[in-house]
């Protein structure tokens, strides 16, 4: 179950916000159990975007992933 300040994973590209499958994001506000909003920030700080996304969109991180860094051009 995921909720507020839990961290998640995207499971497709958002072109339109420079972001790929994989990205990880800060669930910051639930809409039940059906949405969430969803920001994405530089190692830096900077937000990327915050965007609604369904729950099928995202997925909790698994305890034996690791973080892997890349630049993103537009911040």
């Amino acid at each position: 179950m995921i909720k507020e300040l839990d961290c998640v994973v995207l499971r497709a590209d958002q072109p339109d916000h420079s972001l790929r499958a994989g990205d990880v994001g800060t669930v910051v506000l639930e809409h039940g159990s059906e949405a969430y909003e969803v920001e994405f920030t530089t190692l830096g700080g900077d937000t990327v975007a915050l965007l609604t996304l369904r729950a099928d969109e995202i997925r909790p991180i698994a305890r034996n992933e690791i973080l892997h860094a890349r630049r993103v051009e537009a911040a």
